[in-house]
């Protein structure tokens, strides 16, 4: 199956590299656009308080995040499209699915269990259930 256009939504921590790997693996076999995608997740930046993020950190993280990804694509000689949004993740990801005719989306998931997993819930489980075009779930390594 070739691909036109993957998404790779990104939270900015180590453990994206891997979904961006394999993301760009199969871009490259089809010259697909590559799609970088960070989601400022407004329950979370309402619980923050203006002390602990001054100046909308989480938006430059936003910011670095997609850059890392651009960065990756263009490297390996693939067009290259970033956004940051604000929202729920998991929805905000599944609407640039839809408006850009994305065929793929790669995600990682960080392999959180029990309580933990029922307390942050998991955005690649809501994604991989909703979505209407294929999800890649990798599992994500450690990277320093």
């Amino acid at each position: 199956m070739t691909y036109a256009n993957v998404l790779v939504p990104t939270d900015g921590s180590g453990g994206v590299q891997d979904s961006m790997t394999q993301a760009l693996d199969l871009a490259e076999l089809s010259g697909a656009t590559v799609h970088g995608l960070y989601v400022v997740d407004e329950s979370l930046r309402r619980r923050l308080t203006r002390a602990a993020f001054p100046g909308d950190e989480l938006r430059v993280a936003g910011e670095n995040a997609v850059a890392s990804i651009e960065g990756a694509a263009h490297r390996a000689g693939l067009d290259a499209r970033t956004e940051i949004r604000r929202g729920d993740p998991a929805s905000a990801i599944l609407d640039y699915v839809g408006e850009n005719d994305i065929d793929l989306v790669v995600m990682g998931t960080h392999g959180r269990t029990g309580a933990e997993r029922a307390v942050l819930g998991s955005t690649t489980e809501r994604v991989l259930h909703r979505a209407d075009v294929p999800v890649l779930v990798v599992h994500a390594t450690e990277h320093e």
